[in-house]
């Protein structure tokens, strides 16, 4: 998915969406170990996903935290 669309997704949409691909990306891992997946590209894709809501998380991190009060 590309940035855009997980940044119109709500918190909690992103949050359970990134626990979801965690545990897919952690069985896809365990997959390619054994030998039983054949498409290593779909792992890369996860975890470019993860990687992007992980971003996007500590955007807002940031962006709440630098705001005076």
């Amino acid at each position: 998915m590309k940035v855009q669309e997980w940044k119109e997704k709500s918190k909690e949409e992103r949050t359970k969406a990134l626990v979801e691909l965690k545990e897919k990306a952690r069985q896809l891992r365990f997959d390619i170990a054994t030998r039983e997946a054949k498409n290593v590209s779909e792992y890369q894709k996860i975890k470019k996903d993860i990687a992007r809501l992980e971003t996007l998380r500590r955007q807002e991190e940031v962006s709440l935290d630098g705001m005076p009060e």
